[in-house]
């Protein structure tokens, strides 16, 4: 095995097989599949089938499963192998295969050692380690994170503040290297919140750039789990601050003020009129409440104001599906259709395919599938079989996609495999032909000598 080819296949699910099928082959009773294949390099069969076997209490076995691909130096596996070896209580062999990586220079192996250190009674050791790597953003987010086990906010928080540069400001995402300011006053924020300096944590978070990581807003939640709803209505308010709003709007409706949370986005002029994001969100909370047709009014003035943007079209789609009102739905695309220019494009066109099976049965929308330009491609093919399939009629999805197997790989053989057909699923994934149908050289049975 090589660890280039085991990252890439993994990274990109092309010539393995996935995850999601792995799952698969275990619910329908093919563990003989995965065990053989885990030792034939597949990657997710092995992870998984080690983690069989660790169930079953035979942790040696497992831990033997997953040798060849630890043995690579692949840091994926190293780290599955650690994860097992922390659940079965085996700590000391979880530290030092992690401490193997970081000896020999792996870029993310400190991290890992450190945090795994921590959790288990050393966290002076693994403080003590990342203090020389504070400037690094990773590691400096480990120390805040390792500070706290062990008791050491005021030093962390003393490193950080040495590093801040009032003199700077940086000029997009990638102007620092390492720790950048925003990191930076973030950590601090987070020691002092836990130190109990909520002001103080809150005028730092203020002075940041870039106030969204990861769809939250590291402000907005500070200031919804210490109750300052007015300082976060303030906060939502100003323009770009969309997770704010849905923090705020999330807070109110946890307290059951449903009204109150509607009220955050607004509709006729409020942030939802403005902000397709918003508009989304204020959608799903009506949504949830059981009111579907102010949620596909929403969503239907955005697909009106945007309806050059995909996303909220097939948002509307599926909200008119979910409501019980395909028709609504069909209709809306249909008119956007024209005002397009009637051009039809599949981009547009495959939306309706679950609308139209709602409204007039699933062989009608296979046929206006199949009657479309773009019907014979790779891409409509796998459309026609998710609606073939969601009727129950698999064998007929398998068909079509067989004629774009290469293109289809992962949904054919994911249909393959609820057909009994793994073998076939598996020459799928790893694009090598199906061994051949046995042909006989004599007859098999016969009524006359011989026999």
């Amino acid at each position: 095995m090589d660890a280039s080819d085991l990252d890439h296949r993994a990274r990109t699910r092309s010539g393995c097989i996935p995850p999601e099928l792995v799952s698969r082959l275990l619910e329908r009773g093919h563990a003989d599949m995965v065990e053989l294949q885990a030792g034939r390099g597949e990657w997710f069969c092995a992870l998984a089938w080690a983690r069989v076997l660790g169930e079953q209490g035979r942790e040696a076995d497992a831990s033997e499963v997953l040798a060849p691909y630890v043995a690579t130096g692949w840091w994926t596996a190293v780290v599955a192998a650690a994860e097992l070896l922390e659940g079965w209580g085996r700590i000391d062999e979880a530290i030092e295969i992690t401490r193997i990586r970081m000896e020999a220079g792996h870029p993310m192996a400190l991290e890992a050692y450190t945090r795994l250190l921590a959790r288990h009674g050393r966290a002076e050791e693994a403080f003590d380690l990342l203090v020389p790597h504070v400037d690094d953003g990773v590691l400096a987010t480990a120390l805040v994170d390792v500070a706290s086990v062990a008791g050491r906010d005021e030093e962390a928080a003393a490193l950080l503040v040495g590093r801040i540069r009032a003199d700077h400001c940086c000029d997009g995402p990638w102007c620092c290297r390492g720790l950048d300011p925003d990191t930076l006053l973030g950590l601090l924020a987070t020691t002092r919140e836990r130190q109990g300096c909520i002001d103080e944590a809150i005028a730092l978070l203020h002075r940041r750039q870039i106030t969204s990581v990861n769809s939250r807003d590291q402000l907005a939640d500070l200031l919804a789990r210490h109750g300052r709803i007015e300082e976060l209505r303030a906060y939502a308010a100003l323009d770009g601050h969309e997770e704010a709003l849905q923090r705020l709007a999330e807070l109110l409706e946890e307290g059951d003020d449903l009204e109150g949370a509607i009220a955050v986005y607004g509709q006729a002029d409020g942030p939802a009129a403005r902000n397709p994001n918003s508009a989304y969100e204020l959608a799903q909370l009506l949504a949830r409440h059981g009111r579907g047709g102010e949620a596909i009014a929403v969503m239907r003035a955005q697909a009106d104001a945007h309806h050059s943007d995909d996303w909220i079209l097939h948002a509307l789609s599926e909200l008119c599906l979910d409501q019980g009102c395909p028709a609504d739905g069909l209709a809306h695309l249909d008119a956007l259709d024209a005002r397009r220019g009637g051009g039809g494009e599949w981009e547009l066109f495959w939306m309706r395919l679950p609308l139209i099976a709602a409204c007039g049965g699933v062989d009608e929308g296979v046929e206006q599938a199949r009657a479309h330009p773009e019907g014979n491609t790779w891409y409509a093919a796998k459309h026609i079989a998710r609606l073939l399939a969601g009727a129950g009629r698999t064998e007929e999805a398998v068909a079509v996609l067989q004629q774009h197997d290469r293109r289809n790989s992962h949904d054919l053989a994911h249909h393959l495999v609820d057909l009994g057909r793994v073998e076939e699923a598996m020459a799928v994934l790893q694009h090598i032909s199906p061994p051949s149908p046995l042909v006989p050289t004599a007859r098999l049975w016969s009524e006359e000598p011989p026999f």
